[in-house]
């Protein structure tokens, strides 16, 4: 049986249904002083390639420090608007029940996910889905920019080998990232990506959601 998950967040558990943009907004503008016109792509992309190439659609060159301060005011904001950002979004069909059933087989969980550690945090208690994650395993936008070097860096933290992970998220960067540690990877098609083109991206097993977890569950207990 496998003895790791690594959860991608946005659109894998969770929907912020355009929150998470504006709150991305009001840190942009606080950092940079400058209203956000426009955001980079952010789909499977960590926080602080998306930082980057937002000032770069601004005409801005921006450094470590830069998004450092980006970074403090983004989670300041999650924690300002967190009765918004409850009332607005939701957990993902299926997660609650996805979370409980791997934890009582004693599968450890943690996240690999492109936002910052505090805002990850705050966005799964917000929804009641941290109760299992065992947040430092995880691996977090300001600890790399690559999606790879994220799954990689969670393997150390948690001491296991690619082939007893599974990696769940629902980008074709996700699959990417975990194709590349050795991580089986189950696509859900809860975002912008379709099943097809998860599958076309490589992944092992790929679901239209997790209203049904039994596929998924067969995944990791079918595993040495």
């Amino acid at each position: 049986m496998v003895r790791l998950v690594l959860w991608d967040i946005d659109h894998t558990l969770i929907s912020t249904h355009g929150v998470g943009r504006e709150l991305s907004a009001a840190a942009f503008k606080r950092t940079t002083g400058l209203t956000m016109r426009v955001q980079a792509k952010v789909d499977g992309v960590t926080e602080p390639v998306i930082f980057r190439e937002t000032a770069k659609l601004h005409a801005l060159t921006t450094n470590r420090a830069d998004f450092e301060q980006f970074a403090e005011a983004l989670a300041e904001e999650h924690l300002k608007r967190s009765a918004d950002l409850r009332k607005r979004g939701q957990a993902l069909p299926g997660a609650t029940a996805a979370l409980e059933a791997l934890a009582s087989w004693d599968v450890t969980q943690t996240v690999v996910s492109g936002n910052i550690r505090p805002v990850a945090q705050i966005k799964l208690s917000l929804f009641g889905l941290d109760q299992h994650i065992v947040w430092d395993m995880g691996a977090y936008g300001e600890d790399a920019d690559e999606r790879g070097d994220l799954v990689r860096l969670c393997l150390q933290r948690a001491d296991c080998a690619g082939d007893d992970a599974i990696l769940i998220g629902d980008t074709p960067a996700d699959v990417a990232g975990g194709r590349a540690c050795g991580v089986r990877v189950v696509a859900v098609a809860t975002g912008r990506s379709s099943e097809d083109e998860l599958r076309g991206a490589g992944a092992d097993m790929v679901l239209p959601d997790l209203r049904d977890i039994t596929p998924l569950l067969h995944e990791v207990r079918g595993r040495a």
